[in-house]
């Protein structure tokens, strides 16, 4: 009950939300396409200052208005809970969004033009207007069939939609069949007039991303030739893949097909070709897409995905990562992976992503392997909603709707303004920026409401429907009810991947999580402290749980893996042990405890050490101090002190004899900290100085953080690390081209060494020699690095044994 209970709760909250954000857009915006909600103004195109590629979604046809009117129609019940002698007690209450929708519906028909002269994206336009058109006309014909609304609607929407499809049309008047990235909805692409039609390139999921909308438009409509274009594209970006790889590029030429950016990710430029495949399989039927998919999938699990990081690769050298960031657009991948069947690493990225939007708040619109940001901007994308909402249909783990609730709890103290919900500028300030994207509509509320909602809680099956990239739903009866475009078979592949239990079938639950429900959780576990930020639940006397059975609805067409049936749910008390209520032995045992945790008590943030590098060898005898951060694995230096050439480390070391028994430089990106230490552990390093990549970094103005690993074990790693911001990191290096022999000691910044300590430890070293000659080249060496002897690269510097001492 409690959980139905916090379900309730902010169901209701997510309606306010949505009621705030609609209800801005429609006062202070309407009909403009945009609402500005620091000015509480609309947006129009050619009175704002040009924003570039991010206006062509503008086409002055009402955008928020449109991409929203099926998110009016998903918010059809609010279930509110009074706590009554100790016992909770549902009542059911009619929300009046039919109403809205219905008004909305009836203002697009009024208000909105398709014709006007402005040149607009083919993607955004297709993914927010023609699918928001087609989504409404489905839910207004679905009321209709019904008799219970909209019994004046004649299919006036789809009429709306099949204009809009005419007007995009122009663009696919290539010689390759890709789309010219632009139209004008006036005057098309060639048209003297368009302003357009100069471009020769565009993105992969801007060109394979048009299936889902055109294929229903052309079965909904009876006009085959929306479906065939959609799927020459389709066609065209299959044909040009790196066979060898099975991967695509980011950027192709629209009229011979040539690659002009052959970076290959699962994020921004790519995304939605990779979903669309999937998904126009389970709307259409055809084996042809799901087949494409999995190659595709296959090759991306081999390349891309490192768990839990998705990295982008050169589409013809896979093996090369090609840059040490991730952008935000990613983040519906997990999502994806959940009607793949391939629970696991969906279950680990989201995990990671979660971790990261604790330690910004929101997603970066972009961020770095080591979980900094790289980009600052978060435009209040949905994508990270999404996946936690396919998560928690697929598994039930009541822990995404925590990962919701902080979600809605983010949206409200950190975005939240009074002209509806501003995006975030930079998540390091907080600072916010004149702009609410009409996704954060169409989407996130959509995603948000659904997550706490169940099944019998909707006015229409879900499980009839797919979503489109912009959450508008399509039914998959489409497949069967209206017959295919012409000419829609294509030859079967000859070579098919290895196939799986999930190629062809809806994943089932009782597979994924055989006699062990927790499965999720101890996945979760080995990545909650992957970002650095150390916070742990506090076990609480009083905790709910549900016992329940996990089951999976088979779809027609496979459509969602889902909890399907609705068991009854206990009140039970946990153990006072959070581990030991979730062990291996107990979740054996047959009851499947779901921790729902009302009032999380969080432990601060832990304390991060200063340690330091401190430069021993003359001249700098100690005077020179760094200030370093630690670790989190590897050996711990505030118990034992260690007394350098820069490595990337990301490869095979290759002069590992000369660094053998050194300790090593190697700049921080393209890979894990953990993945740098093993390997120049392994080439004999016997510590490791990281050194960040980006310029102008220092310790005073950044905070020092720990390092962490690879989310698994990093038992193996034991020399010592420490990290230094790039300023710091420069004196070292500058240190090394003057002198050629440094020697550093790796402490903990309290235990810092003093000159007169320093030297009486330099001259005991030269008393345990042996020998007078000893002391003559030890004092030779020093004069000829007071002569300013070069440090050559490659070399590592050259440290005395007794400097390693376990106590000074």
């Amino acid at each position: 009950m409690l959980i139905l209970y916090i379900s309730f709760c902010y169901r209701d909250q997510i309606v306010e939300m949505f009621d705030h954000a609609y209800g801005s857009y429609m006062k202070y915006a309407y009909p403009a396409d945009e609402l500005m909600p620091l000015s509480c103004r609309g947006r129009v195109r050619g009175l704002e200052p040009n924003r570039g590629d991010i206006d062509d979604s503008l086409g002055k046809f009402s955008l928020t208005l449109v991409d929203t009117l099926d998110t009016l129609v998903k918010h059809l019940f609010i279930l509110s809970i009074t706590l009554l002698t100790h016992l909770f007690c549902a009542c059911v209450q009619v929300l009046n969004k039919l109403d809205e929708f219905e008004d909305a519906v009836r203002r697009t028909l009024r208000d909105v033009r398709l014709d006007n002269d402005v040149v607009v994206s083919v993607f955004e336009t297709n993914i927010r207007v023609l699918g928001g058109l087609l989504g409404a006309h489905v839910m207004a014909d679905m009321l209709r069939q019904r008799g219970e609304r909209m019994q004046w609607y004649r299919d006036e929407l789809l009429h709306m939609a099949k204009e809009l499809g005419h007007r995009l049309l122009p663009a696919f008047n290539t010689t390759s069949g890709l789309p010219y990235p632009r139209v004008n909805l006036r005057y098309g692409v060639l048209n003297p007039l368009s302003r357009t039609g100069t471009e020769s390139d565009t993105c992969t999921a801007c060109a394979g991303t048009m299936i889902l909308e055109f294929a229903a438009l052309s079965r909904l409509s009876g006009e085959a030739v929306f479906e065939e274009h959609a799927r020459k594209a389709l066609d065209v970006l299959w044909e040009k893949r790196q066979r060898g790889s099975d991967l695509v590029g980011t950027v192709i030429n629209i009229h011979n097909g040539d690659w002009v950016r052959r970076d290959s990710g699962v994020g921004a430029g790519i995304d939605s070709y990779y979903e669309y495949l999937m998904k126009a399989y389970i709307l259409l039927g055809d084996n042809v897409y799901l087949e494409r998919f999995n190659t595709h999938y296959s090759a991306i699990m081999k390349y891309i995905s490192q768990p839990p990081l998705l990295l982008n690769v050169h589409m013809h050298n896979p093996t090369v990562s090609v840059r040490s960031w991730m952008d935000s657009l990613l983040a519906f991948f997990p999502g994806l992976q959940v009607l793949r069947g391939d629970l696991k690493p969906a279950i680990e990225t989201h995990e990671m992503l979660y971790q990261v939007t604790k330690q910004h708040k929101f997603l970066p619109e972009a961020f770095t392997t080591e979980f900094r940001v790289h980009w600052g901007q978060h435009p209040l994308r949905p994508e990270f909603a999404e996946s936690t909402y396919y998560l928690y249909k697929a598994t039930g783990d009541p822990y995404y709707l925590r990962v919701g609730q902080s979600i809605v709890e983010k949206l409200n103290a950190h975005a939240r303004v009074p002209c509806g919900f501003a995006a975030v500028q930079d998540v390091r300030t907080g600072t916010h920026e004149d702009r609410m994207d009409s996704f954060f509509l169409a989407e996130m509320f959509k995603y948000l409401y659904l997550l706490f909602s169940e099944k019998n809680q909707l006015h229409f099956d879900i499980d009839d429907y797919i979503f489109t990239t912009e959450a508008h739903l399509l039914p998959v009866s489409l497949s069967t009810s209206q017959p295919p475009c012409r000419g829609n078979n294509t030859v079967r592949l000859s070579q098919l991947p290895t196939e799986d239990l999930f190629t062809y079938s809806c994943p089932s639950t009782q597979t994924l999580f055989p006699n062990n429900p927790s499965f999720a959780k101890t996945i979760r576990d080995s990545y909650k402290y992957l970002t650095g930020v150390g916070r742990a639940f506090h076990a609480s006397p009083d905790r709910c749980g549900i016992g329940c059975n996990l089951g999976c609805d088979l779809a027609f067409y496979c459509l969602y893996c889902l909890a399907g049936q609705h068991y009854p749910v206990s009140l039970m008390l946990l153990c006072n042990s959070f581990h030991q209520c979730l062990s291996f032995n107990e979740a054996h045992e047959g009851v499947y405890r779901v921790k729902l945790v009302a009032e999380v008590t969080q432990t601060p943030e832990e304390e991060v050490v200063p340690l330091i590098v401190q430069l021993i060898s003359p001249p700098y005898l100690g005077r020179m101090v760094l200030t370093a951060g630690p670790a989190k694995f590897g050996m711990d230096l505030i118990k034992q002190e260690h007394g350098t050439s820069p490595y990337t480390a990301c490869g095979p070391i290759e002069n590992a004899q000369e660094l053998s028994g050194h300790i090593a430089l190697a700049l921080r990106g393209d890979c894990m900290f953990a993945a740098k230490a093993r390997r120049l552990q392994e080439a004999g390093a016997i510590g490791v100085i990281f050194i960040d990549h980006r310029e102008g970094s220092n310790s005073a103005e950044t905070p020092l953080f720990q390092m962490v690993g690879d989310g698994g074990s990093t038992a193996d790693i034991t020399i010592p690390l420490v990290f230094l911001f790039s300023q710091e990191g420069a004196l070292l290096t500058s240190a090394l081209e003057d002198h050629s022999n440094v020697d550093v000691l790796m402490l903990p910044k309290e235990r810092q060494v003093q000159l007169p300590h320093l030297c009486f430890l330099l001259f005991s070293n030269l008393l345990v020699s042996s020998s007078v000659a000893n002391m003559a080249a030890w004092i030779w060496g020093f004069i000829m690095r007071m002569k300013g002897s070069k440090f050559s690269k490659g070399q590592t510097a050259q440290k005395p044994s007794s400097m390693f001492h376990s106590e000074l």
